[in-house]
């Protein structure tokens, strides 16, 4: 049905888990299938499986795929008039869907759950799938407090499975998950979160604008990707600079009315090629697989941030850059975000560790791909030879000396301040906070002269983001000596850290000599067939309405590209090419292959 010879990473355990009736909790990266996990099931099960979503975009998208599959499916949400919606209950009661995408407002509805009940009476449920199941988290961007109703479904249909999904990696909102939504007995299924097809890339600001444009017409000239900004009004003026340097470009925010963003996110999804330039408002439940590139003209407000806005490049597995430009400015801006903001002085401290930590992977000299994994407290076995750090190493100093202060500092104060006052003392700066705790006291108040404050914080981050020490959350974010700390303070091993950055344009030019290697259609954009592919894909998605990578992904035509298949048997061989695929558009595509071939 789906196309597909083999299943990916932890696939095929959650697929027979659920087909078998067991609870799960699937944390597994964008990208990585975890739509799968519960379509298989629901399939395989008798009765209907109930998806649970809030986002009505990805809600339409899912439901074009699936039919397009040959799978009986609709959805329920608000954007549907009233008797759609009577309509799609009536066959949902008359058992004529596989799989059903509900709105959780909608499912909470007790007219909903009593409906519920009798078609699990009549025909069955097959399962209940709770995806983004983050949404829970009351600490997390995308709360939904309508989420933490659903244990309901646990409450009123006890004997029907619960897979609950989501791409947020972090430990705290897992337990947060599993708490509110009682998935105690569920199995858990935590894939790697690394994106080994994306190139992490960080450079300082030197006129972001211009470096955003030498990025863009080195590696992307041709490509969908997304450019994130932290203001509406940012959006909107490098939206107009980009479209004014003759970039297909448009821009997305809160501010704009709903009817201009529900246009622009179509042409997005729908056409090839346009660069969407928006605030983080931008993105949950996109699923255009071929965004060739993420791009952040601002520093985003944390890793997690950065992991999901990062992760939206590359869903189809090909090669996809992640480019992020940042300044001191930046730094400041959020810096004063934080601390202006209504939320509570323990939320706040949070917040600045998480930009303290955001900054830090900005200024490592080490894998991009080991930090962020690391970060997330997960090991990356080796350098990635896909980031900026392992391609392009920098320049680095020995600081060994330095570090051996900052953290004989760290031990000396008790472990429980942060960068800032560490940093004071270290350059010998009895401040009010300083005296209070007799620091200036120390062996360690006033070594550290020879560097500023700024050098200390930068020292400080990279520390931290190279593992040697670790922020304590429950001393308010105060820094605390690791493990790996010992040898360097023994004198065993010595400590390189990052200068700042070289020039952009050197950069650039390293990253133009690496580009074409790497680019998975090197050369395709120029063949007549590969266009003439890119054509037909677009021209049968505009007959019915629905995006082009609903069709085929790009990873599908790149392989019909390459093999050429002569015949409908050759072309079932193709990956993701299932039989209800071929029966529709086989025969068009061998068309294709056929006309370009004479």
């Amino acid at each position: 049905m789906f196309g597909y010879t083999a299943f990916r990473g932890e696939q095929q355990a959650i697929v027979e888990h659920v087909a078998l009736g067991g609870d799960a909790l699937v944390l597994m990266p964008t990208g990585g299938g975890k739509s799968l996990c519960y379509q298989i099931p629901a399939l395989l099960r008798s009765g209907v499986g109930i998806v649970v979503s809030p986002l009505i975009a990805l809600m339409q998208d899912q439901v074009d795929a699936l039919r397009q599959l040959g799978v009986k499916t609709a959805f329920l949400n608000s954007s549907m008039t009233a008797d759609a919606a009577r309509e799609v209950q009536g066959r949902l009661l008359r058992g004529e869907f596989d799989l059903l995408y509900v709105a959780p407002e909608r499912l909470l509805m007790p007219s909903f759950l009593s409906l519920l009940e009798q078609v699990q009476e009549d025909s069955g449920l097959a399962l209940f799938a709770i995806d983004e199941a983050h949404c829970v988290s009351q600490w997390g961007h995308d709360f939904r407090p309508e989420y933490r109703a659903l244990t309901v479904l646990h409450e009123r249909f006890p004997t029907v499975p619960r897979i609950a999904l989501t791409a947020t990696a972090d430990t705290p909102t897992r337990g947060e998950i599993v708490e509110r939504l009682a998935l105690e007995q569920a199995r858990q299924f935590v894939s790697s979160f690394d994106r080994p097809n994306i190139r992490y890339r960080v450079t300082q600001k030197n006129n972001a604008r211009l470096q955003l444009q030498s990025f863009l017409e080195a590696e992307h000239p041709n490509d969908a990707g997304i450019v994130y900004c932290l203001s509406r009004k940012k959006v909107e003026e490098a939206a107009g600079w980009l479209k004014e340097q003759g970039w297909d470009a448009l821009p997305y925010h809160a501010g704009l009315d709903s009817a201009t963003r529900s246009a622009n996110q179509n042409r997005f999804l729908r056409e090839e090629g346009v660069v969407m330039v928006a605030t983080v408002a931008f993105g949950m439940g996109i699923d255009k697989p071929n965004v060739r590139f993420v791009a952040h003209l601002d520093l985003p407000k944390s890793m997690e941030g950065y992991y999901q806005e990062t992760g939206r490049a590359g869903r189809d597995g090909l090669p996809a850059n992640a480019w992020l430009a940042y300044g001191l400015g930046d730094v400041v801006s959020m810096r004063q975000m934080i601390d202006s903001g209504d939320a509570p002085e323990e939320r706040k401290r949070l917040e600045r560790q998480k930009l303290d930590a955001l900054l830090g992977y900005c200024e490592s000299t080490a894998c991009r791909h080991q930090t962020v994994l690391r970060y997330f407290g997960e090991e990356h076995p080796g350098n990635c030879s896909e980031c900026d750090n392992c391609l392009e190493p920098v320049d680095t100093w020995d600081a060994t000396q330095a570090a051996q202060m900052a953290l004989s500092c760290v031990y000396r104060t008790g472990q429980r301040f942060g960068a800032g006052h560490l940093s004071d003392v270290l350059i010998g700066k009895a401040t009010e906070r300083v005296e209070k705790f007799n620091h200036q006291r120390l062996s360690t108040f006033g070594i550290g002269k020879e560097l500023s404050a700024a050098q200390w914080s930068s020292v400080y981050r990279q520390l931290v983001a190279s593992g040697l020490l670790e922020s304590d959350i429950e001393a308010y974010g105060g820094l605390k000596l690791t493990e790996a700390a010992r040898p360097i303070l023994r004198g065993e091993q010595s400590v390189w850290l990052r200068r700042d950055a070289d020039p952009i344009k050197r950069k650039v030019q390293r990253a133009e000599r690496t580009a074409k290697a790497r680019e998975p259609f090197a050369g395709a954009n120029d063949d007549h067939l590969w266009l003439a592919l890119k054509a037909k894909r677009m021209e049968l998605a505009r007959e019915q309405g629905v995006p082009p990578y609903v069709i085929f992904h790009d990873s599908t035509l790149l392989e019909i590209l390459n093999h050429r298949p002569a015949t409908l048997e050759e072309m079932a061989q193709v990956s993701g090419v299932g039989q209800a695929k071929l029966a529709r558009y086989g025969d068009a595509f061998l068309g294709v292959l056929r006309d370009v071939a004479h």
